[in-house]
This record gives structure tokens, sequence and C-alpha cells, in this order.
């Protein structure tokens, strides 16, 4: 069986790669191509998660880069025909919800190649998020449609996706989450930035409702300064974020604050080592509120919805949005002693590429 993996961003690596590794055990079954489409085209967001996941060298990069949602789809969908046309296989397994994940689909229905997603179902209910319609349109046109929570089959159902296309397998980042937290311990991010496990605040933001409003930034930025002064904020600052720092001419605010720590985006080792340890996590990443449910680390999402319920009804996740008030009361809730105790998911539990490969192999036979 011939298996072409589409990654774009760094969510997608972390999930392609348990499933690559899985297939790769049998070799007289599989033939594995990897496309690395280039969405995420900064270095330290691709080459370095690449080697911290142990993943190949891709054997096509389209280096599609930066641009409007409409261009990246765009450049995705001419450049990954002529790659579909060329190896021609048996199934396309794309992941997440980025651009690449919908404009790959979306080839393969036009040409007649057999699509699995990987993280399918999952549901905002806001369309004025680029990454809602990504997901609602790939698993419309998506032969196989894999599943991470029990809330995800229930979306899929209630849009007339039959049945059979469904699977419930359980959080392929959970796979490389469980497979990479022992080495992880051993990352010695912590003792470069001096900190103790347990006495820090980690904070990510990318996402363009918080980063590309000044305003919005600026207040956030406010509630981090105020945090600080009980425990030390460690920000790995996404690219965008960085831009938009340095286009509100906010990189002073930051300098001025002594505990509130900006830094270059951490490879996925490092990363992990990091939040693995931090009091509380602030973040409005989708992954990072699923490794902290695993992790049982309070995590503040600062967003008023999620497409992972399961991380709030069952882990330690909470929404809090945007404004400061809100930041900080429920920050003072966690670091004064309401700290959910959460529970783990049902199937996250490392071995979902091992469902994944056995549903295929099971329709391929």
């Amino acid at each position: 069986m011939k298996v072409l993996h589409v990654a774009g961003a760094r969510p997608n690596f972390m999930k392609v790669a348990p499933i690559m590794r899985e297939m790769a055990r049998y070799p007289n079954e599989f033939e594995q191509i990897l496309v690395h489409t280039g969405q995420h085209y900064d270095d330290n967001m691709s080459r370095v998660f690449f080697e911290d996941l142990e993943l190949p060298q891709p054997d096509v990069y389209l280096g599609v880069g930066s641009g409007s949602h409409a261009e990246q789809t765009a450049r995705v969908l001419l450049a990954f025909e002529p790659v579909v046309l060329e190896h021609r296989p048996d199934w396309v397994l794309v992941v997440g919800d980025v651009n690449s994940t919908l404009a790959c689909a979306l080839i393969c229905a036009k040409i007649g190649t057999k699509v699995g997603h990987v993280e399918a179902g999952l549901r905002s209910f806001d369309r004025t998020m680029p990454e809602e319609f990504n997901r609602l349109l790939t698993d419309q046109i998506a032969d196989l449609l894999f599943t991470p929570s029990r809330d995800a089959d229930e979306n899929l159902l209630r849009e007339g996706i039959s049945p059979e296309r469904i699977h419930f397998v359980g959080n392929a980042m959970i796979d490389s989450l469980v497979r990479y937290l022992d080495k992880a311990q051993a990352s010695p991010i912590l003792d470069e930035l001096r900190l103790e496990p347990g006495t820090y605040v980690v904070v990510t933001l990318h996402r363009p409702s918080n980063v590309d409003h000044r305003e919005t930034l600026i207040g956030i930025l406010e509630a981090l300064t105020e945090i600080q002064r009980r425990l030390p904020v460690i920000f790995p600052a996404h690219p965008r974020t960085q831009e938009r720092l340095a286009e509100f001419g906010l990189e002073k605010m930051i300098a001025a604050v002594p505990s509130l720590r900006l830094m270059e985006p951490l490879g996925y080792i490092d990363f992990l080592r990091l939040h693995s340890q931090a009091r509380l996590v602030l973040t409005d990443s989708g992954g990072i509120q699923e490794e902290t449910t695993y992790l049982k680390i309070p995590c503040l999402t600062l967003r008023t919805n999620t497409e992972r319920p399961v991380t709030i009804t069952q882990g330690t996740n909470q929404l809090v949005g945007s404004q400061p008030e809100a930041i900080l009361k429920a920050t003072w809730g966690v670091l004064d002693g309401c700290r959910p105790s959460g529970t783990v998911p049902e199937l996250w539990d490392g071995r979902t590429a091992e469902r994944i490969v056995q549903v295929l192999t099971e329709l391929f036979d």
C-alpha cells in the first residue's frame, strides 16, 4: 500500500511522526512518501521539529510559504496536484486543520485519490475561524475520518457523515508526547533558564484574534505583567507574534517587565520539558490544550471557544477569553489552589497510530 503523508505546520509533524513510525514496522506492506508543504516556513518551526521527532527528511517539499489564507491554499493546490499524479498513492493522509489539510484533501477528491483525515470531527462552532472551514470541508470530502474523541464522532454523525467512514482512534499528538516525555526530562532548558519545576508560568500566543489587534495584545501583556509579580512568565514567541510586537512597538513594554521573559520558539523536546514542569500554562493553541490535559497541568485558553471541549469536560483546561480581568481572575484561582485534577480522555494512550494503521490494513486487505 502506497501512503502519502501531508505535513504543513508544527502540530502536523507531531501527528504524522507516530503514524510513519508505525507503518515503518511493516516495510513489506507500506510504501511511504512524506510531503512537506512548507506552510510553516520558519526554520525553528520546522527543521528542529523534524529532528526532535525523528522524522525522515521530506520526499517532496512544496515551499508554499506565507501569504493570505487564499494565497496559501491556492499555492498548495497548484503544487500538490502534480505530486499526487506522479506518485499515484493508494491513500493520502492529511492531519489537523491548517490550509494544507483542506487543499490537499480537495485535490485528492477531484482526481479520485482516497484521503484519510487524522483528527477529524473537531468543531469550535465559530465560523470566524479559518480553521473551522478547513475542518468542516475536509471532513465532508475525506473517505476515512480518524477521530480523537467521542464528541468528534457525534459532530460528524450530526453533519450526515456515514458511520462507516468514522473511526474513533484516539489522539495521535499524544502518541508523540508519550514517546518523548522521558527524553524531554533530560533537556537542559530549565537549567539554561534558571528555573525550578512548578515555579513559573508558560505562555504561547499566535492566533490572529489575539496578536493582530494592538489593544487586545496590550491587554494580554498587561495581564502577564501582573502575573509575573508572583511567578516568572516564560513566553516563547511565535514568529507571527514577534512580528506584531515589533509592528505595534511593544517590545520596550516587555523589556521593562523584569520577570516576563520573551524568547525564540523552542524545539519539541525543549518545549515539552518546559511546559510539562510549569505551574500554569496560558495559550491559544489547540495542541497545547491537549498536551496539558494529558500532563494534568492547569491550562487557561485565551479564547472564547475551543474545538477540543474534551480538554474542558475531562481535562485541566479553562476558557477565559482575552480580557485581562478574566485572565487574572482565573490565574489567581489556579495559583491560590483551585487546581483542576482532570482525567486523561479515552484512547489517549500512545497507541493511536497503531489503530490508524490497523484500519488502513483491514480496508486494503
